[in-house]
Order: structure tokens, then sequence, then C-alpha cells
């Protein structure tokens, strides 16, 4: 089967100015090189629960494994709109047939790794941003990965080989699987 690799990215990845300040953060290795070989599905969790764009900076705050998502100036807590929003997303992402996720590192949406966590005043990173644990707890087999480790050679190279993986192993299942072709199909595919 012959199918488009659709991945799903942070929109101010690819240019969008949704970020809290009205800009973006454009990535022009996945906009001009992934590119190529990906068609992107932009989102992004902030707008998606109807926040501005610009608004005020928010961060997370509390215990890392269920941190609560706070506005830094005037103390508004997000946590429940967003929340919400990740719920209906992750449903709403099931027909969009993504075979990986890029994230915004440092995001406290989207970061997937080492986001702070306020504690105290005090910051460690510790925690995912609330979306990007969503996704990983809703899709457990999906390629994800943030932008930033991108830049590091061999994860790049990991994350790209897992996403074609990905879509060969769906287009498998979609194909009437056996036991042979299970067994071909795992000869091919060692990473």
């Amino acid at each position: 089967m012959n199918r488009a690799i659709k991945i799903g990215v942070s929109s101010c990845l690819l240019g969008e100015k949704v970020r809290y300040d009205g800009g973006h953060k454009q990535d022009r290795y996945i906009t001009d090189l992934l590119g190529n070989f990906f068609s992107f599905l932009p989102v992004c969790p902030e707008v998606g629960c109807g926040l501005p764009t610009p608004r005020e900076a928010m961060h997370l705050e509390g215990d890392p494994a269920s941190p609560r998502l706070v506005t830094v100036r005037s103390r508004v807590d997000m946590t429940g709109q967003m929340l919400a929003y990740c719920a209906s997303k992750v449903q709403e992402l099931e027909g969009e047939d993504l075979c990986g996720f890029i994230f915004k590192k440092n995001s406290p949406s989207s970061g997937l790794f080492r986001v702070k966590v306020y504690q105290g005043g005090m910051p460690s990173k510790s925690g995912s941003g609330l979306f990007a644990a969503a996704v990983t707890r809703h899709y457990p087999q999906l390629p994800v990965e943030e932008e930033g480790r991108l830049n590091d050679p061999v994860i790049r190279e990991n994350f790209i080989e897992r996403v074609f993986s990905y879509r060969r192993w769906k287009d498998f299942l979609l194909d009437k699987p056996d036991l042979g072709r299970l067994v071909e199909f795992h000869s091919r595919q060692k990473l």
C-alpha cells in the first residue's frame, strides 16, 4: 500500500504564529526537509483550547506527575480547560492516521521531556507538557520526539525510521495479515 505518511507537529514549528508572544518557532529542518517525506497535521493545544494569540505566558507547577497549568502573572489555573481539550483532541486524532508526532520542547502543553515544573517557586526539569502526556498515554506505540532532540543525528535517524516502520505496520494490519506474512514483516523491520 502506498499512503501519505502523516505526522502531527506543534503548529509553531511549522511557522504558524500561535505562540504566547504572537510569534512562531519555525524549524526549517521539519518544514524544508521532512516536508518532502511527510504530510503534517499542525496542532497548537493553547489555541485549540480557546486561548488567544498573544496570551499570557503559562508554566506547570505542583506535582510533576499531575502538574497544574497556571498563568505566570495573573495566576489563573488553566488545567481544566487544557485537559478537556486534550481528552477531546486525542480522540479526534484517531481519525487522522498519524504515524508520528513532533512536539515543541520546553512547552508546558507540548514539551515531551524535561519540562520545567515549579514546586515552591523552584523549577525542576521533571515534567511533560499536558498535551504531550495525553498523546503518549493514548497512543503508547506512536513514534514521538521533540524538535530540539532532532538535532542529534542518531535520535533523528531513529525517529524517522520508527515513523516509516509504524506506517508499514499499519499497512500490514490493513492487508489481512497471517502468520507467514508476520514473520516476513518482522524479518524486514529489524531496527
